[in-house]
């Protein structure tokens, strides 16, 4: 039977969430085709934990010694959210370990944890998106050539980070310096984008069964001023799948959706974020590795669209399993 390492956990402040979607998936593996282990990756510690015990991994080959057996993995289920599971580090470590696993490879997952570069890579195939400026720590900041690409209110937020942490809505110039804290707090590069007045969709595009599939567009109905992380996880927010919008205007963003996917050459899951202006889904992020606790928007589309977790799960792995 194939030994999988749910992995989970990370550096940043998300690992919480990635305990929980760890937790999802280790439940949710087929036990007939596979034997799960929770590996657990944290700044000074990476170990895997077998009924309440906890033992050390081995990084000079993924490895750990259980009972004098040696415990090897044949596939990993990767479910950190930011670093280093979202962002290449561990999927460079994993290529050069000739170990298999689920999900896009370093440098996509370098690529797209990296909002600023996704976005002018994206710009180039004319996917539509917000004007935005690009800062990094040190810069001398000039508030009224910001202001004046683009405009008031705008937002600030980490170049590199998740799960809406070090976000800020600006509505004049006084509050710019709050966010820059904020912002830098998460990131030493931070981008500042238009504020776009429309529908947020958050639309999941994975492959199931060895084909692309668009899983939902749900909508995001925040009770705040943004979908921010309390909006996210704590309930302040509305999520409705399938989204209120038109035949037509679904259409679009599936269209939208699935060329931004295939543009990048994606594989596994992933979810990304529109705002509608006018008809027209602009781009806002995509996250290759999103939340996947039982209250995560992509679990919720999945169920939708009548595909169970385990089989989304099973799907996962059998693309990697040669």
């Amino acid at each position: 039977m194939k030994k999988v390492a749910v992995v989970m956990g990370g550096y940043s402040d998300e690992y919480k969430v990635s305990l929980k979607s760890g937790q999802l998936i280790y439940d949710s593996i087929d036990r007939d085709l596979y034997e799960p282990y929770k590996v657990i990756i944290l700044e000074n510690n990476w170990y895997a934990e077998v009924e309440g015990q906890t033992y050390e991994l081995h990084k000079g080959d993924f490895s750990f010694d259980m009972n004098g057996q040696k415990i090897t993995f044949d596939v990993i289920f990767n479910i950190i959210h930011g670093t280093p599971g979202e962002d290449g580090f561990l999927q460079a470590y994993w290529d050069i370990l000739g170990i298999p696993y689920t999900g896009c490879g370093h440098y996509l997952s370098a690529l797209t944890f990296n909002k600023k570069d996704t976005l002018a890579v994206l710009h180039k195939y004319d996917i539509p998106m917000a004007k935005s400026f690009y800062l990094t720590k040190g810069d001398d900041i000039n508030l009224d050539k910001i202001v004046e690409k683009v405009g008031l209110p705008c937002f600030v937020k980490p170049n590199q980070s998740g799960s809406s942490l070090g976000i800020s809505k600006v509505k004049t110039k006084e509050d710019f310096a709050k966010a820059f804290e904020l912002a830098f707090a998460e990131d030493n590069d931070i981008l500042i984008e238009e504020f776009l007045d429309g529908t947020e969709v958050s639309v999941g595009v994975i492959q199931y069964g060895g084909k692309t599939f668009v899983s939902g567009v749900t909508e995001i109905v925040s009770h705040n001023e943004f979908f921010d992380y309390e909006a996210k996880y704590h309930g302040a927010s509305e999520e409705i799948t399938p989204a209120r919008i038109s035949e037509e205007l679904m259409q679009k963003v599936h269209e939208v959706a699935s060329k931004v996917y295939d543009t990048l050459k994606m594989s596994g899951m992933s979810r990304s974020e529109y705002i509608i202006v006018d008809g027209v889904p602009h781009f806002i992020e995509m996250n290759t590795l999103p939340g996947f606790s039982p209250a995560s928007i992509l679990p919720q589309q999945l169920t939708h669209a009548g595909i169970s977790i385990k089989d989304f799960v099973s799907s996962e792995l059998e693309a990697k399993i040669v």
